[in-house]
Formats: structure tokens, sequence, C-alpha cells
């Protein structure tokens, strides 16, 4: 069964910067040839996608955080992660990552997800 165990998130204040990390584990298929995805959700809000990365390191964001965050992985060690800079109060939520793309990687499943508030 595949597992997703996020991590980073914390209480940062307005234009700060914070590095999100997600180990993936107990997979069947290639994680090298597989999207990946990081989604949010906001209290009383449904999932948004942020961003994806193609096994061979295309990125493509969320018009919402392109230019401020960056999307990576690391093959070899089965991870993803996620540089936020210029936090904003929108952009507190929890954060998952999640196999698949835009719309695929809603579908699930996610991991416990980190949670990223963005407070002063």
């Amino acid at each position: 069964e595949v597992q997703f165990v996020e991590s980073g998130g914390s209480v940062v204040q307005p234009g700060g910067s914070l590095r999100l990390s997600c180990v993936v584990s107990g997979f069947t298929f290639t994680f090298s040839n597989t999207v990946m995805s990081w989604l949010r959700q906001a209290p009383g809000k449904g999932p948004e996608w942020v961003a994806a990365i193609s096994g061979g390191g295309t990125t493509y964001y969320a018009d919402s955080v392109k230019g401020r965050f960056t999307i990576s992985r690391d093959n070899a060690k089965n991870m993803v992660y996620l540089n936020m800079n210029e936090l904003k109060f929108e952009d507190t939520a929890r954060y998952y990552c999640a196999r698949g793309s835009a719309i695929t990687s809603k579908a699930g499943p996610w991991g416990q997800g980190t949670q990223v508030t963005v407070s002063s």
C-alpha cells in the first residue's frame, strides 16, 4: 500500500519561506516515471492543486503560486519537495503530496499532510 509522509510545515510570518518534504513508500509503480503533485486544503474549502513535477523534472504550477513556489524531487530517495517563498496569508492550508497530475492527484490517496500557517 502506497504511503505518503509529508513534513516541514510550520507557522511563518508573511513574506517568509518554508520547505516541505514528502517521502513515498510502499508503492508498486516506478517512482522515477511517475508525476507527483503537491495539493493543499484550507479549512472549509476543497483541495487545491499547487504544483506537479514529471519524472524527468518538468514542473507545472498553479497561477496562485507561480514564481513563489518550486517543486523538486529526488528519485533516488523517493522524495518530493516544495520550496515556498514570499508566503502569503492565503497560503495557509494543510499541504499534501500525491501521485498524479493536477486532475488525477485530487483522487488520492494522500498522506496525513503537513500544516502551513502564515500569520503575523
